[in-house]
């Protein structure tokens, strides 16, 4: 089967079922701890795909982690994926539950992308603009990225403005060499 088909069968049922029950909210802050974790910790996701590490042990560490962290129901679903031997997706398996959880919430995931860090400040009065624009509420990560030199790089769900200097550099040599030509 598919990866992308595994992965997304996985969010979608267990979406449903946290739908059913009313508990989004801890689902959300469920699987953004687990999407933190597989950031943060090479270990973690070493750990998720040995194959020598038995189930059974997986399962014992993963209670040990989780289980006084996530909501019951978050738990059972990671030894549903645990024993289905699933776990090495469950990096994107908790991407495609917290984008139904936005679709759900009408949330925009929003990632500015600058040259330096941004005061918290100006990051506020962004996400401001950007939710009276968007008409909707905001998920505002930012990243910082010396190599675009200048300006910002503003990705809103699937679609990028790129007002980077690197940007209008690479265009002013595009028009220089095709002049050339």
């Amino acid at each position: 089967m598919n990866e992308s088909a595994i992965t997304v069968r996985y969010a979608k049922a267990f979406f449903a079922v946290a739908l059913e029950r009313d508990v989004i909210s801890e689902l959300k802050d469920d699987m953004e701890m687990v999407m933190n974790l597989c950031r943060n910790s090479d270990e973690f996701l070493v750990f998720l795909k040995s194959p020598v590490i038995k189930i059974s042990e997986k399962m014992r560490l993963f209670n040990i982690i989780f289980k006084e962290r996530v909501n019951e129901l978050t738990l059972n679903f990671f030894r549903l994926i645990l024993q289905n031997k699933r776990e090495i997706f469950l990096p994107e398996i908790s991407r495609n539950i917290l984008t139904l959880i936005r679709q759900e919430k009408g949330i925009k995931s929003v990632v500015l992308t600058t040259a330096v860090p941004v005061d918290d400040t100006v990051t506020k009065k962004i996400s401001a603009v950007l939710e009276r624009e968007l008409k909707g509420k905001v998920e505002l990560t930012s990243r910082i990225r010396p190599d675009i030199i200048g300006g910002i790089i503003l990705r809103i769900d699937d679609r990028q403005y790129d007002a980077s200097v690197s940007m209008q550099l690479n265009k002013i040599k595009q028009k220089l060499l095709a002049a050339q030509l």
